[in-house]
């Protein structure tokens, strides 16, 4: 169909989701910001560029009035102040009333990670989000948790919406079509629009999303500060611009996240040409490693010098309740996590199923007590450095050829299924989403490209990951059987990997490309 300018892909859904009401809002933020938008990408472009040749980043000395100025974000609004537990996950029926009901604090229905961008999963995941802030999924006895909603990037683009050929931004469909169906009701139900916002790079990325909140509330009549927001700190070039960010959002901004694959594949991707910045197998990666652990401390710093939110890292274990032993290790392993991240001073965090929120509360529960957060524990004790966040070089440990086979293996599972619209897979007990993908895929690539030595002896050359792919691939075919296998896209998945890990060229995102194949 055609509504003025813009062409909508045609689909049940779209007569109810993409109004012309709804169209005329995003017809005017793709007009506004989409320059804005493409502007960032190509200084992100020319950033990369400095990079890959061996500039490091930095603490902007042009911004230290910002570190070192007093001020703090806005009070956050009464169903935002106790986030001890976030569950986050796919916009699908089924998930989101489980996940409203199930006790956590607050619900992240997740348009990104965790989400395949098939058109239908778009519209019916709005569609369910609406029927979310009416009421209809959760029960009347139930404390429902507060919902918000994780947009896709900046970098992404919804090419089922286009003006004048062009497609508009998946960030701004995401939040417009929200936005724009949800804020009344959310607003008389004592709740109010509120967001994830995800894979910000720096201050710029948050300027611009701050002028479209303002933008949108001047619009529509709204008080300054009726939507709210989360940064998910996710690149490390992010991490040195954590007080630019909130100083961006300030008025609207209730604290950042620390998403910790995400940022992994940050540290892969950003320094993909340099030899320092090699990653160990990820099974020898934890927060307590030092470049992690330095992030993880300055997020909670950060955010409680300026009275915002620290939220900490995502746990994806899926409890086997008929056989409790099998997953007793990694359930013990959350309860560790959460109690350290409660002991940091964060004030909540986020796992990926319902069925660890008591594992996870419960940790938060002795900290916090009878407080709704620990805004007021500054943790002046803290300081890094440039050098503790770029400490990568010092992390300990080696690259096997389990660890290879392991990242293969978790890429082509993971990407079949996006292929045919799951966005959460479950894999080996956990529920993964987009960040497992692009870490295990980027980190493939750099083993291979600096071609580093296997724990076997063996160096891992063009050859060697080619024939470890098709192994692993007929591993998995053998495992799955050929009905589940004829289910998903795990060829086609193959196919793709080999692609983006044999060259040269390091392609930005795993989904851009995947995207074409949809």
């Amino acid at each position: 169909m055609t509504l003025a300018r813009c062409a909508v892909t045609p689909h049940p859904l779209a007569d109810t989701i993409v109004t012309a009401q709804a169209v005329d809002f995003l017809s005017d933020l793709h007009h506004n910001f989409e320059s804005q938008r493409q502007q960032l990408l190509e200084d992100r472009v020319f950033r990369q560029q400095r990079i890959d040749n061996g500039e490091l980043p930095a603490f902007r000395p042009e911004t230290a009035h910002i570190r070192s100025g007093e001020w703090t974000v806005a009070p956050p609004p009464a169903d935002l102040r106790d986030r001890r537990t976030e569950v986050t996950g796919p916009v699908t029926t089924e998930f989101m009333i489980e996940a409203l009901n199930s006790g956590a604090k607050v619900f992240m229905a997740d348009f990104e990670d965790a989400t395949s961008p098939t058109w239908h999963n778009i519209l019916s995941g709005q569609a369910n989000v609406k029927a979310a802030y009416a009421g209809e999924l959760t029960t009347a006895d139930s404390h429902p948790a507060t919902l918000m909603v994780r947009t896709r990037a900046w970098h992404l683009e919804e090419s089922h919406i286009t003006f004048e050929s062009r497609p508009v931004s998946a960030a701004l469909a995401d939040f417009g079509l929200c936005f724009f169906h949800n804020f009344n009701t959310a607003i008389e139900s004592g709740s109010g629009p509120y967001f994830y916002l995800p894979k910000l790079e720096g201050q710029r990325d948050a300027r611009l999303w701050n002028q479209v909140f303002d933008y949108t509330e001047d619009r529509f009549g709204l008080q300054r500060g009726t939507i709210r927001a989360t940064v998910l700190v996710e690149t490390i070039l992010a991490a040195f611009e954590m007080d630019e960010i909130l100083f961006e959002l300030r008025d609207h901004i209730t604290g950042l996240h620390t998403g910790n694959w995400d940022y992994l594949f940050s540290v892969a991707k950003t320094f993909r040409h340099n030899p320092d910045f090699l990653l160990p197998d990820r099974e020898q990666i934890t927060v307590m490693t030092p470049f992690m652990r330095a992030f993880t401390e300055l997020l909670v710093s950060t955010c409680h010098r300026r009275h915002a939110h620290a939220i900490g890292g995502m746990s994806g274990v899926i409890p086997d309740v008929e056989n409790p032993a099998r997953t007793q290790g990694a359930l013990q392993k959350v309860t560790i996590d959460k109690r350290r991240e409660a002991g940091d001073g964060f004030d909540g965090t986020r796992i990926a199923v319902p069925q660890i929120v008591s594992t996870a509360a419960a940790e938060f529960d002795k900290v916090l007590l009878n407080r709704a957060n620990q805004v007021e524990r500054r943790r002046d004790d803290v300081y890094v450095t440039a050098g503790d966040l770029l400490s990568v070089s010092s992390t300990k440990g080696s690259v096997s050829e389990w660890g290879v086979r392991k990242n293969i293996r978790i890429v082509i599972r993971y990407l079949g299924e996006w292929l045919v619209g799951n966005g959460a897979v479950p894999i080996d007990d956990h529920l993964e989403d987009t960040a497992m993908a692009e870490v295990c895929r980027a980190q493939l690539w750099q083993w291979r490209h600096h071609q580093v030595q296997l724990t076997n002896g063996l160096l891992l050359d063009g050859e060697l990951l080619g024939r470890l792919i098709a192994e692993e691939t007929e591993l998995l075919r053998t495992e799955l059987g050929d009905e589940a296998w004829s289910a998903s896209r795990f060829a086609e998945a193959r196919q793709l990997l080999e692609t983006l890990t044999m060259t040269d060229d390091y392609h930005e995102f795993l989904t851009t490309e995947a995207c074409r194949l949809l």
